[in-house]
């Protein structure tokens, strides 16, 4: 079957679409924080975190019984000692997030700091997509590899971002980084402090993108290598092995550090693996909209329905892990009642500015998915699988906003119209510089691999 030589061409009319976008998500952005700052809530105990408000507690104690309401009870009672004067207004500088920003600043920093995560996160995934199919010898894959390929292209964008935005407003996201807190995070200093938090953090983004580096320049010089030359594939398998080690560990340590550690008291030993099946499934869907979206443009015409049910089936089968994970980490968490840990399931169900929330989460990341997804033939439709992925990416985006905002936001995280402009502003302004930078690499060269070893079994690929 002939390839024949097929490049996207990012077109100043999608460029233009793209800037819209991102100018309209500045326009919302503005125009959120404008009304927030005039009518944001400017309640300093706003800024506290979980089991701080006494109404609370008492919900808890009538609604979870008396055992799970005394050990509740008791972390609550550890906390306000441990955290001494500054649960009752004496030392508000020293507070979590008790300081001299307005209230409804944390709302931005905090969508900020969620896009920035979440987008890098699927980019991460892009990279592990092309490297776990190098290691599995995968040949289905050889026609879109260079779909998530252009992924890591916002992998330097995400890295400086997370860095700047770490620099800056630390001290608003991370309780930890105050000096003076309760002796559960003092007794942690040797994980949490700046200078290795930030050693971390570039050594994460410098071995990713190293990574990513290799093996697009592996793939590039592929194309103009004599058919059958394996010395760039070869390459490719071994820095694929090395990044699914460094993969393996940091995309764990890297949710401790810019999810978890958000509220520094909860800790989880299922966390790390939630956290990328969620990077994970949102990653899949957004390979799948792209490749969807080429095809539809008659740019991949070689992209049968077999391969979009390999894709489906792959978002149907980590929506269902995605699920396993939560639910094993609710029920041990739930089981153990442990108040350390079960404060933050406790958090999202009695809240009412998140119980709804978390509920829907379940719906759109789960029961949707499985149940749109169940049948061969839906996963073979391009329209089903536009849906489906749309709604994956909107109900996980939902989960890191989940995950995020009740250790900043306490009881006033909910969704109002308010707060909403700055949520829908920041996440368009990032999705349309994702879509940018990838479009931009998609652009670079062919969007098919023409020398790979594997193209033909791809371009053969029937199930």
């Amino acid at each position: 079957m002939n390839v024949g030589e097929h490049k996207f061409e990012f077109t100043s009319q999608a460029k233009r679409n793209i800037f819209i976008t991102i100018a309209v998500g500045f326009v919302l952005l503005l125009l959120g924080m404008f009304i927030l700052s005039k009518n944001g809530l400017t309640d300093p105990d706003a800024h506290h975190s979980y089991g701080k408000e006494t109404e609370h507690k008492e919900d808890v104690v009538s609604e979870h019984g008396k055992g799970e309401a005394m050990a509740v009870g008791e972390h609550h009672e550890g906390h306000e000692a441990a955290m001494g004067e500054e649960h009752h207004g004496e030392a508000h500088g020293e507070g979590h997030h008790e300081h001299e920003a307005p209230h409804w600043t944390i709302r931005v920093i905090k969508g900020i700091w969620l896009n920035n995560i979440f987008f890098t996160g699927i980019a991460l995934i892009g990279v592990f997509f092309v490297a776990f199919n190098y290691i599995a010898w995968a040949g289905w894959s050889a026609l879109i590899k260079r779909i998530p390929e252009a992924f890591g292209y916002f992998l330097p964008v995400g890295g400086a971002l997370t860095l700047i935005i770490f620099l800056l407003f630390h001290h608003q996201l991370f309780h930890w980084t105050h000096e003076h807190v309760d002796e559960i995070i003092e007794g942690k200093r040797g994980f949490l402090n700046i200078p290795f938090f930030l050693v971390r953090m570039i050594a994460y983004f410098v071995l990713w993108i190293l990574v990513w580096v290799v093996l697009r320049r592996n793939s590039l010089n592929e194309d103009i290598s004599p058919a059958g030359d394996l010395k760039n594939y070869n390459n490719s398998v071994v820095w694929s092995g090395f990044f699914l080690v460094v993969f393996g560990i940091t995309s764990s340590t890297s949710a401790w550090d810019w999810v978890m550690s958000i509220d520094a008291h909860f800790y989880s030993t299922m966390f790390g693996w939630y956290v990328f099946a969620s990077w994970f499934v949102s990653g899949l869907a957004m390979i799948t909209l792209f490749v969807v979206y080429l095809r539809e443009k008659g740019l991949l015409p070689q992209v049968t329905q077999s391969h979009l049910h390999d894709l489906g089936k792959y978002m149907f089968a980590f929506s269902i892990f995605w699920t396993y994970i939560w639910f094993a980490q609710f029920l041990l968490i739930y089981y153990a009642n442990i108040p350390e840990e079960s404060i933050y399931f406790i958090e999202r169900l009695k809240r009412d500015a998140y119980s709804p929330f978390f509920f829907f989460n379940l719906f759109i990341n789960f029961i949707f998915p499985f149940l749109v997804l169940m049948t061969r033939e839906s996963k073979r439709q391009g329209i089903i699988l536009k849906v489906v992925c749309v709604a994956i990416l909107l109900g996980h985006w939902l989960d890191f906003y989940l995950m995020m905002t009740p250790p900043l936001l306490g009881k006033y995280g909910g969704f109002d119209s308010m707060f909403f402009l700055v949520e829908l502003g920041l996440t368009m302004i990032y999705s349309g510089v994702f879509v940018f930078l990838v479009f931009f690499g998609l652009s670079k060269a062919s969007l098919v691999a023409k020398n790979h070893p594997m193209l033909q079994e791809s371009l053969h690929h029937h199930i």
